[in-house]
């Protein structure tokens, strides 16, 4: 993708290619990372969703989503163009435990990742945290605030889920387009202050 300030009439004139960068967004069963994707792409996601059957009776906990109709069962994909010179392309990742083989798969390759997290169901976060912190990858933590669901600072989030104090928390809309960005935007600022602290090598 060529910048904007790209001039092909000028002599000499190269165009300067905008930095892609792969970022998950994950998180547990019906926490919204599908709604997230959908709300942020400037193109068409592609969803891998399927109809919720009865086959998932006692497999899937739908403890506090029960009016959820469907599924994500390989991914998401969405594309979002922060400036000129970056953009990122976005993964979301299946939620139910029986999908979680794939993670490791979607997860090559990415720079960061964003946990969405419920506090309906705080507790199925856990997964995801352990994820990314056992494999190293740099993540930001940003609460879905869905209508009549427990409402909790961010600090009291950032407790409960047992996190660093370096690792960013934030409350987000997954349904809000603005609310997205700001989330994406932390990420972003967040691996840029992470690179920034890890050593020269020598």
């Amino acid at each position: 993708m060529a910048s904007e300030s790209f001039d092909p009439t000028r002599p000499g004139a190269t165009p300067q290619l905008a930095a892609s960068v792969k970022i998950l967004i994950a998180g547990g069963f019906g926490v919204g990372k599908t709604t997230m994707v959908s709300a942020i792409s400037e193109v068409a996601p592609l969803r891998t969703e399927e109809l919720i059957t009865e086959v998932s009776t006692g497999v899937d906990d739908l403890s506090g989503v029960e009016q959820k109709t469907t599924t994500t069962v390989a991914l998401d994909f969405g594309r979002i163009t922060i400036d000129r010179d970056l953009v990122l392309y976005l993964f979301g990742t299946p939620g139910q435990d029986r999908f979680w083989f794939l993670w490791d798969e979607l997860s090559r390759g990415a720079l960061g990742a964003v946990v969405l997290a419920d506090t309906r169901r705080l507790s199925n976060s856990f997964a995801a945290v352990d994820f990314f912190e056992r494999r190293g990858l740099t993540f930001t933590v940003a609460v879905n605030c869905f209508e009549g669901a427990p409402v909790y600072t961010v600090d009291e989030v950032r407790d409960a889920l047992d996190l660093d104090d370096h690792i960013p928390v934030m409350l987000c809309d997954a349904r809000d387009r603005a609310s997205c960005k700001e989330v994406l935007l932390n990420l972003v600022q967040h691996l840029i202050e992470r690179a920034g602290r890890a050593p020269v090598a020598t």
